[in-house]
């Protein structure tokens, strides 16, 4: 490996480009101490898997700058591979490539180190990278319209009407997406990474994480889950969570590397 790039694992899987060989859309449920789970971490990619392809409309590479720990990585190289399309990483170089980073890398995604590696400069270089190559750069958390409206549809599709919803917040898509399909209910969020305004999650509780994204939860959460982030979340809800039928949204499993 070198300063520049890492050579994905794999080549991509071919397919027919603009249609994802998607399973089950609706997700999985299950209970854990009392508590219904989302259990993204079934599903191929983890929840932004579900909206990522929308990137891909007119482009046959998508680009994304992330933190060395960003859950986007793997999603991003998994829904590259099932349209036979490609994905580009730009990640701070570290002595050692993060775990999600390198389950990206392994998935077929092509990797671009960059150093320094303070994230406005990874974010410039993509955003460079992009100029020239003429691919599509996917916004920072994948902050888009469609991602949250996706988000509703997923958790409409359970069928299930909670009085109390808990999940980990970076960008605050997936709290606005909840918030769409729960709008009564009591809705709470982990900020785990900058700090958000109430319109970023659309009102719901925040909760601020005691420690710094980088860092991984104090405790394993009873299911697969991201230590950087949904761990972090599962730690608070069950500590704090209120009365009647409370339902946590766990993102995706740990990296795969």
């Amino acid at each position: 490996m070198t300063q520049g790039g890492l050579e994905p694992a794999r080549a991509h899987t071919p397919g027919a480009a603009g249609s994802i060989p998607a399973p089950a859309t609706t997700p999985v449920v299950r209970e854990h101490e009392g508590v219904l789970v989302v259990r993204d971490d079934l599903f191929p990619g983890g929840t932004k898997a579900r909206f990522l392809h929308l990137v891909f409309d007119g482009a046959d590479e998508a680009v994304y700058a992330s933190p060395a720990e960003g859950g986007a990585q793997s999603a991003l190289a998994t829904v590259a591979g099932q349209l036979g399309k490609r994905a580009t990483i730009f990640v701070a170089q570290r002595a050692r490539p993060h775990a999600r980073t390198l389950e990206a890398a392994r998935l077929g995604a092509k990797v671009v180190l960059v150093a320094p590696g303070y994230l406005s400069v990874v974010q410039a270089r993509a955003r460079e990278y992009c100029s020239r190559a003429g691919a599509a750069l996917v916004p920072f958390g994948v902050d888009m319209p469609e991602a949250v409206v996706a988000i509703a549809e997923a958790a409409k599709a359970i069928g299930i009407m909670p009085d109390e919803v808990w999940c980990a917040a970076g960008s605050g898509v997936l709290a606005r997406g909840l918030a769409m399909a729960w709008p009564s209910a009591r809705r709470h969020v982990v900020q785990i990474g900058r700090a958000l305004t109430p319109a970023e999650v659309a009102g719901a509780t925040i909760h601020i994480y005691p420690a710094p994204f980088s860092r991984e939860a104090k405790s394993k959460s009873l299911f697969p889950s991201d230590p950087h982030y949904d761990a972090k979340a599962w730690e608070q809800c069950a500590a704090r969570k209120g009365p009647g039928r409370v339902l946590f949204w766990n993102v995706a499993g740990p990296a795969q590397p």
